[in-house]
């Protein structure tokens, strides 16, 4: 090799050596931004809450916001419509949608994963007081902890839960385990069980199959509960139409994440 071609060699490993580190961490900042914007918006058979439809067993439009920190720190927001509060006494109280508004902070602790935080239920204009009861909006704190793909989580209330009087410090204790059986392609299994303080306790379970298609979720779920043998009969509403509540159903659904 001769001298100009041996200078060549040595200036293109030293553009190498200055070129990759850059590259290397332009890269790594773009893997880990400081902050993620997300957002969500799907349509749902039944709009199923821990067992229970909340919209008399007809379809729900969702959406929501989600802001996540790389630190661990989030906030977010989700609504969809209801019918339940006006069902429960037609043509008297009203309050057609539901907002949740929640904020928490999530980390590591070994192999451990944790998630704790504030969970707010809001029914926009809701009249439940009317009906001399508590007030529909719920106050929750909640824990989780997540080790491989299971998952267990505690809600407690903070306030009356969800219109019942006296029911401050109700609790709800959730399993759930999210197994990914090909690529996009899941199957979550869940069972919870409902403490409503001065009331009694019930039981649910649902078994979910989800794909996503780059972004577009498409979703199967069977959910049952026990609560008709739990209270001794079905949970129904006078604007619902006779309709069991809380009846075992298939609910599917479609959801695209932006």
């Amino acid at each position: 090799m001769n001298l100009t071609v041996n200078r060549f060699v040595t200036a293109l490993g030293f553009a190498s050596a200055a070129l990759f580190p850059t590259l290397a961490l332009a890269q790594a900042k773009a893997v880990e931004p400081d902050y993620t914007l997300s957002y969500n918006l799907g349509l749902t058979s039944d709009y199923r809450y821990r067992g229970l439809s909340q919209t008399g067993r007809d379809p729900a439009l969702q959406g929501g916001v989600d802001f996540a920190h790389k630190d661990g720190f989030y906030l977010g927001a989700w609504g969809s419509t209801i019918s339940w509060i006006k069902d429960t006494a037609p043509g008297l109280i009203k309050g057609p949608v539901e907002i949740d508004l929640y904020g928490g902070y999530k980390g590591t602790a070994g192999e451990l994963s944790y998630d704790v935080g504030l969970l707010q239920y809001w029914y926009t204009g809701n009249s439940m007081a009317k009906l001399s009861t508590a007030n529909a909006n719920t106050l929750e704190a909640y824990g989780a902890l997540t080790m491989g793909v299971f998952t267990a989580k505690y809600s407690h209330s903070l306030s009356n839960l969800f219109g019942t009087a006296n029911s401050k410090n109700s609790s709800y204790l959730d399993l759930s385990a999210t197994f990914e059986l090909s690529k996009g392609l899941t199957l979550t299994p869940h069972v919870g069980q409902q403490r409503i303080k001065g009331l009694g306790r019930y039981t649910d379970w649902s078994l979910t199959v989800a794909k996503d298609l780059d972004g577009l979720v498409l979703s199967a779920a069977v959910v049952g509960t026990d609560w008709k043998s739990r209270f001794g009969a079905p949970l129904t509403l006078p604007g619902s139409g006779g309709a069991d509540l809380a009846r075992n159903a298939l609910v599917v659904g479609i959801k695209k994440n932006f």
